[in-house]
């Protein structure tokens, strides 16, 4: 039986080192390491799901490494139990080799998603709050001689990038405002 792990941070400015280290200290034979949302494709992810054969155990720091619905952890469970891999969880201290492993399991999997469900009520409840005072969220939009002047810059053949470096203006910006001012004329 041998243990791989998978650490996982969601930026390039976070650091992978605690989850390494307790990893290391659990006794994984190799390490996956990845610096990527989870709402994202997880290539080494998937690379060391592909790795882990029969009788490994994928050990993991933190539950939310592995995915952030209950549906697709439990999905993920039932795969590696399909598999004969097992799944251990360190600052749980789950290992689903047991079946009270698998229970506690399932369980925390539920109270994750509930969580992120009540985090998600309560910043809704507090937007409605703030848009019944006259408050909006969301970015200012741009000012119109702002996009003038970046019509007329492209329209000039100044390169999109040029554009939105002078201007300070997103990528996504200029180009919803082309598509709108597109659709009027």
């Amino acid at each position: 039986m041998t243990k791989i792990g998978y650490a996982r941070v969601s930026t390039n400015e976070q650091n992978l080192d605690l989850q390494i280290d307790s990893l290391t200290k659990e006794g994984c034979s190799k390490i996956f390491r990845e610096k990527i949302s989870s709402t994202k494709k997880r290539i080494e992810f998937e690379r060391c799901l592909e790795y882990l054969r029969p009788g490994d155990t994928l050990v993991v720091w933190k539950l939310d490494r592995l995915g952030r619905t209950t549906k697709k952890l439990l999905d993920l469970v039932d795969e590696l139990q399909v598999r004969n891999v097992h799944l251990q969880i360190i600052t749980l201290g789950v290992d689903t080799s047991t079946p009270a492993g698998r229970l506690f399991f399932t369980v925390m999997a539920g109270l994750a998603e509930m969580e992120r469900e009540l985090i998600r009520e309560r910043t809704q409840a507090g937007l409605q709050a703030a848009r019944a005072r006259g408050r909006k969220g969301g970015r200012k939009p741009v000012d119109q001689d702002t996009m003038n002047r970046a019509f007329m810059m492209y329209e000039a053949k100044m390169t999109v990038e040029d554009i939105i470096r002078t201007l300070n203006i997103s990528r996504a910006t200029f180009y919803k405002y082309l598509n709108l001012r597109n659709q009027e004329g």
